[in-house]
């Protein structure tokens, strides 16, 4: 006869006052992690004990149980309980129930401590979702269902928010055939049949990243930090009626705007009505778009404006500022950094002096009867006006009668920096600079600025090789900036890379740290290449992705020009500046800093080539007021020496050299003992 099967016999439960209970030295939970003690308790207060206590009978000396009983398994619950009982919220012999395992068990303390914490499997976060619906349809708000589970309702909100994903791709999820990060992404939109589409079409590539699938959902969106949404306003927008998708999971910088249609008929409205506004000053006309193609002006005339005058009381009201910063700067000129209170108020002078120094520009009324305005968005989202250009259907055929004309007739040339082309010639030399004015602010020869510019040049190309991001960005810039504002050209493709030549530098430049990185570079990949061009081909083609950036960085890194060059004539100098400002953004976007490139300012790169005025003004930057009036007695060699040692180290840079945006401030360290023999002694007597 076959024996019977051994059933199992369960422990046996019962209520055990809670004034009998004690914490067990067995349990194996050390680490404190999940819900506090303090929130548990509160959910035990609102809903009762939903899992029973693992407790054993405490033996006394002899072997004989004492009526107590201890909690090997369970502990977080028995403090939760404890807190209770000490807020006076629960009887100090209120009945807990327990599950009582007999005290000759051969199961160890430590073993169901441990199988409580680790059998335990956690709930699927799909199961977590679809509760938090059933909740909500069964009458809790979002805030209740937060409050009852301690977290935040927006914690919630993203919880519910995934239930507007597709079905089709909710079942995907629950078989482990999508990730949780991927199904988040696909809830920024409520359209199922395009969820649906875009997984059929990733789900067939090896890329299937969050990322992609929110480009995707989004593709025919526009992102609310566009310029055309700042130009307008969201709240313009989503006042006429305008959808807007939000993404829950990530910053979205306010979303994407669903209706491109209306956002740009909105745009073009307030474009056109700021354009009637400009019309009324008096001009012949007016012309309106989105955005100008690149180089637009080129075939047109200029007018010259002149500047408005500052009024009695913005002229003390910007004393005033200068006065205020003098202060503060002086304040703490020995100080690491300004505290931020100070710093703030830094700020708002700067930006306070920046309004009133940038001065608008009236016009003469008969010269605006025959120009016009050319009116649209920046790439800021702010208005962007161009004022006073000339068709040359209304350029005058003989000379007008002007009595403002700069001497030379009316064959000279105005440039834009408001020097004559008499200045700047190439040749000029530490001995011209000498023969000069040495108290006056006069401005950089152009020499200097070039050497200057051909140092951050340089640095510039290191820096933008070795960021494969942002060369590749620059490059689709470039790309996509051709291919819909073109410019004149009949190659299919007007993209390549010409090495620009830095002619023009100062002696320490071959030697400096962005030069030794570029040949290294340069030399390693010169290395790795192959000897013809269809092997080339295929090395290219096999390259990682990450490789193949960095070469494309390295490449493109020859092609950056930012270099200042003389230029004659109003076409010319207004290239020559928007290439400037794109190298300015340029290094914004890398971080670029001359002083941590290794540019520091010597008697032979700078201090030798400028005025007195240039050199003090250097050294009241970098270091201080009191350091500057020490040298100002100084004859200009002596001075340039000493202030080359009180520079160095202080990161001062000239401001061709600066990036914008940089926070980093100048250091303040103390100007060096002037007891050494040399020039420095001459300053200190």
């Amino acid at each position: 006869m076959a024996s019977a099967i051994q059933k199992i016999a369960l422990n046996a439960s019962r209520d055990i006052p809670f004034n009998r209970l004690v914490l067990s030295q067995s349990n194996v939970r050390r680490v404190k992690a999940g819900l506090s003690i303090e929130e548990l308790a509160r959910d035990i207060e609102r809903r009762g004990l939903l899992q029973s206590l693992n407790v054993r009978p405490v033996l006394d000396g002899e072997g004989a149980e004492t009526g107590n009983y201890e909690v090997p398994a369970g502990g977080r619950r028995f403090r939760a309980l404890e807190l209770l009982v000490k807020q006076k919220k629960l009887a100090k012999t209120a009945p807990v129930p327990c599950v009582v395992r007999e005290a000759a068990s051969t199961i160890l303390a430590e073993d169901d401590s441990l199988a409580e914490n680790v059998q335990r499997v956690a709930l699927h976060p799909l199961d977590q979702f679809r509760a938090f619906r059933d909740m909500l349809d069964k009458g809790m708000s979002e805030g209740e269902i937060a409050a009852a589970f301690f977290v935040l309702p927006a914690v919630v909100k993203q919880r519910l928010r995934l239930m507007t994903v597709s079905d089709k791709l909710l079942d995907i999820y629950e078989q482990d055939g999508m990730k949780l990060d991927q199904l988040m992404a696909f809830s920024i939109s409520d359209d199922h049949a395009r969820q649906e589409q875009v997984w059929e079409i990733i789900a067939q590539s090896h890329n299937r990243e969050p990322y992609l699938i929110r480009r995707m959902l989004t593709e025919k969106t526009v992102r609310a930090s566009d310029r055309r949404v700042r130009f307008i306003g969201l709240e313009a927008y989503l006042a006429a009626g305008g959808p807007v998708m939000r993404d829950l999971f990530e910053a979205d910088d306010g979303g994407w705007l669903q209706d491109p249609t209306l956002l740009d008929r909105l745009v073009m409205e307030k474009l056109s009505s700021a354009a009637e506004d400009i019309r009324a000053e008096g001009w012949k006309w007016v012309e309106t778009v989105l955005s100008f193609p690149w180089g637009h002006t080129r075939d047109f005339a200029e007018i010259e404006g002149t500047p408005v005058a500052l009024s009695e009381e913005e002229a003390g009201r910007l004393t005033a500022l200068h006065s205020e910063r003098e202060t503060i700067e002086a304040d703490y000129a020995q100080a690491d950094e300004f505290p931020e209170g100070i710093d703030i108020r830094l700020g708002e002078i700067e930006q306070a002096i920046e309004a009133l120094e940038e001065r608008p520009v009236s016009f003469d009324p008969a010269d605006m009867a025959r120009a016009g305005v050319f009116v649209s968005l920046d790439t800021d989202g702010t208005l962007l006006v161009e004022r006073g250009f000339v068709r040359s259907e209304d350029v005058p055929t003989q000379p007008e009668d002007r009595h403002d004309l700069p001497e030379g007739g009316d064959d000279a040339v105005v440039r834009h920096d408001g020097r004559d082309d008499a200045e700047g010639d190439l040749r000029e030399s530490v001995s011209d600079v000498e023969a000069e004015e040495e108290d006056g602010m006069k401005p950089l020869s152009d020499r200097l600025l070039t050497e200057l510019t051909a140092w951050r040049t340089l640095a510039l190309r290191d820096a933008f090789a070795a960021n494969p991001h942002i060369a590749l960005t620059e490059l689709l810039h470039t790309l996509v900036r051709d291919l819909y504002w073109p410019v004149s050209g009949v190659d299919c493709l007007e993209a390549y890379v010409r090495e620009i030549p830095l002619q023009a530098h100062s002696p320490d430049m071959p030697g400096s740290l962005p030069a030794h990185a570029l040949r290294q570079r340069n030399e390693g990949w010169r290395h790795d290449l192959p000897e013809d061009e269809d092997a080339l081909w295929q090395w290219l083609g096999g390259l990682d992705d990450t490789s193949r950036l960095a070469l494309l960085a390295h490449c493109l890194s020859f092609g950056i020009n930012a270099l200042h060059e003389l230029s004659h004539g109003s076409s010319l100098a207004r290239c020559v500046r928007e290439r400037l400002a794109r190298a300015d953004r340029l290094a914004t976007a890398l971080r670029l800093d001359l002083a941590e490139a290794g540019w520091q300012p010597t008697v032979e790169n700078y201090l030798g080539r400028v005025t007195k005025a240039r050199i003090l003004e250097a050294v009241r930057e970098a270091r201080s007021d009191e350091a500057a009036d020490r040298i100002a007695h100084l004859k200009k060699t002596d001075m340039a020496q000493v202030a080359e040692r009180l520079l160095e180290g202080s990161g001062w840079l000239p401001e061709a050299l600066r990036t914008k945006g940089l926070s980093a401030q100048l250091k303040t360290d103390e100007a060096p003992d002037y007891s050494a023999d040399g020039p420095a002694a001459v300053a200190a007597e």
